[in-house]
């Protein structure tokens, strides 16, 4: 039998994998932001069948340092600075599969993103191109079709789960601020979560990013793996804080038209995280706020990502 504090912080498959910025690859970003990929029991998926629904909001901001040139829309771009506002309002539906070891899950994440894009624009494939760039529109929708959760013991958790980013978004390549990618990304993903049976736990979140090419500018991101960590402490009364880190690195070149050799990005984060959960009337409740400042980076941004999450589940 699988604890209710286990359960009680909900599912992190409300937001598996999903955390994407304005500019991929191409740009030398992707979609994940440092660290904001790990949430609280991201490796459980609870035994009892019911919904589950999350609101999480992210805000970036970050500049690429040095004369370091990114291909953005299919033009090379320096002194390149952003600032993104990203919420996602997401819907988990948790199968009736009884008690076992293995339990499923499918979920559905609709956001909309706020972006402000600077960028020194120079070859811009024959097309006029402002240096900056802001909008706020629907981006890319989250599709996990299945995810399946198996329980160790009353402690212990794996998820794996395929989250799929659809190119649903707005995307202009005569625009730099493009909430969506226009590309499918394909996202494998793993978790582990060690819940300390007081409040607190260790989780664990690793996966990997496949990108379809973008037929408008004829470019394919390189494919880019991440690995987020999210410790913390509980003192009582539902509180717990603690630690999150996040290191990104993309593993493959980019291709296509304007592309790079060589130019794969990394990023290493670190920072403060605190959340509360308990009941909220019918619902089991869960609110949490991180910041995670990036230190470490190479051909990518560099700044601060901001999360507020809030989550209410119905069993």
């Amino acid at each position: 039998m699988i604890r209710p504090s286990v359960v009680r912080p909900l599912l992190a498959l409300c937001m598996v994998g999903g955390s994407p910025l304005v500019l991929a690859a191409e740009g030398g970003v992707g979609r994940p932001i440092t660290g904001q990929q790990v949430f609280s029991n991201a490796g459980v998926i609870p035994p009892a069948p019911g919904w589950v629904m999350s609101l999480t909001s992210i805000w970036y901001d970050g500049d690429l340092k040095g004369n370091t040139q990114v291909p953005i829309v299919g033009a090379l771009s320096t002194g390149v600075d952003m600032k993104v506002s990203y919420t996602m309002a997401n819907f988990t539906r948790i199968w009736d599969t009884g008690k076992g070891s293995w339990n499923y899950a499918s979920a559905i994440g609709v956001p909309v993103q706020y972006t402000d894009v600077t960028a020194s624009i120079s070859g811009p494939r024959g097309r006029t191109l402002g240096n900056e760039d802001t909008g706020t529109q629907f981006a890319d929708m989250l599709v996990t079709p299945i995810a399946a959760g198996y329980h160790f013991d009353e402690v212990n958790h794996l998820s794996l789960s395929l989250p799929i980013y659809v190119p649903t978004g707005a995307y202009n390549d005569n625009r730099l601020a493009n909430p969506g990618q226009n590309t499918y990304t394909f996202m494998p993903t793993v978790a582990f979560t060690h819940a300390d049976g007081k409040g607190g736990e260790f989780t664990l979140s690793g996966g990997l990013e496949f990108y379809t090419e973008n037929n408008a500018t004829d470019y394919k991101n390189g494919d880019i793996f991440t690995l987020d960590a999210l410790w913390t402490h509980g003192f009582g009364n539902g509180w717990n804080a603690g630690l999150v880190a996040g290191y990104i690195q993309q593993i493959t070149d980019d291709s296509g038209s304007g592309s790079t050799t060589g130019f794969r990005g990394r990023s290493v984060g670190a920072g403060p995280s605190v959340g509360w959960s308990g009941k909220f009337a019918d619902a089991q409740a869960s609110v949490s706020a991180r910041w995670v400042p990036e230190f470490d980076t190479k051909n990518r941004p560099e700044g601060n990502g901001f999360n507020i999450n809030l989550t209410l589940a119905f069993f």
